[in-house]
């Protein structure tokens, strides 16, 4: 049986995933708060690939454009596009499916 000091269970909202969050910045700017020039460097062609984040990833993205769609658990996040100027960061944990719609090029830290 319950005890009377057990807490109610967390409203659903609580356990909601985080979204893919955006911020527009010129690459002078992210290089001045972020440093991205000291990241890593990744890119690829048109393409459409299923990925999962190991970490929380923060990328600025120097050309290119893709369209981000949360899968799985994650189904609920919305589908988010990213292209050049982009300041962006994918949340630990999350699956998607990546569809480049023009060749990508990104600086990318895991943290």
């Amino acid at each position: 049986w319950l005890e009377e000091h057990n807490e109610p269970a967390a409203p659903t909202s609580a356990m909601s995933k985080p979204e893919i969050t955006v911020t527009k910045m010129s690459k002078d700017e992210a290089e001045s708060k972020h440093k991205i020039s000291k990241w890593g460097t990744w890119g690829c062609e048109v393409s459409k690939f299923d990925w999962e984040y190991s970490g929380t990833e923060t990328a600025y993205v120097l050309e290119g454009e893709v369209l981000v769609t949360p899968t799985g658990a994650w189904a609920s996040c919305k589908p988010t596009k990213v292209e050049a100027g982009d300041l962006v960061v994918f949340p630990d944990g999350m699956t998607c499916v990546w569809d480049v719609t023009k060749p990508i090029k990104k600086h990318f830290n895991f943290s």
